[in-house]
């Protein structure tokens, strides 16, 4: 319960939270993220292989939110994998640049593919996979945050892959917003 009452209350905050937005090196906070993961389960032997030079506009603290929740899935469902392997990169999809975090794990039906990013949806029982069914709906409002979309691909016992876009962003007096959208001031 504890752990459910701070996901709702992440959520809440990422939906508020005023955007300060910078150069942000993806490649360095998902090697953090990974590090943290490591730690909290030091014998296991996860192949994680993150793109350098991952650069993107956006705010820093939300952007670690996104890798926390993407990075710490991937690690969740790969656990059950003999050789796990986890990866973040970039490719050129329509002319856009597309970040994703793909794993080898439990993967899903996407016949349920509409319901990943919704609050409390989940794919797989608790007794399979701990956790909220928060950390997803969290993803998707950060990326709405930056401009972005979020969509996700997958196949059962053969992995999953997480995509996500970031729009430019504009500067309103110092604080900045996502194309079309207001700061909020209070």
């Amino acid at each position: 319960m504890a752990q459910l009452i701070d996901d709702l209350l992440r959520l809440s905050r990422v939906s508020r939270a005023e955007l300060v937005v910078n150069e942000v090196d993806i490649s360095s906070l998902a090697r953090r993220t990974v590090e943290q993961l490591r730690t909290s389960e030091p014998n296991r032997q996860v192949e994680v292989h993150i793109e350098d030079g991952l650069y993107v506009q956006g705010d820093q603290q939300l952007l670690a939110v996104l890798l926390e929740n993407l990075l710490g899935n991937a690690w969740k469902f790969t656990a059950r994998k003999a050789r796990p392997v986890i990866r973040l990169g970039s490719m050129i999809q329509d002319g856009e640049r597309v970040l994703y975090v793909r794993d080898n794990g439990a993967g899903f039906d996407m016949t349920y593919v509409d319901k990943l990013f919704n609050a409390f949806q989940r794919l797989h029982t608790e007794g399979e996979f701990a956790g909220t069914g928060i950390g997803l709906a969290t993803v998707r409002r950060i990326i709405r945050r930056h401009g972005g979309d979020v969509w996700a691909e997958g196949a059962i016992n053969e992995g999953a892959t997480f995509f996500f876009t970031l729009e430019s962003i504009n500067c309103q007096g110092g604080v900045y917003a996502p194309q079309g959208h207001t700061v909020s001031r209070g």
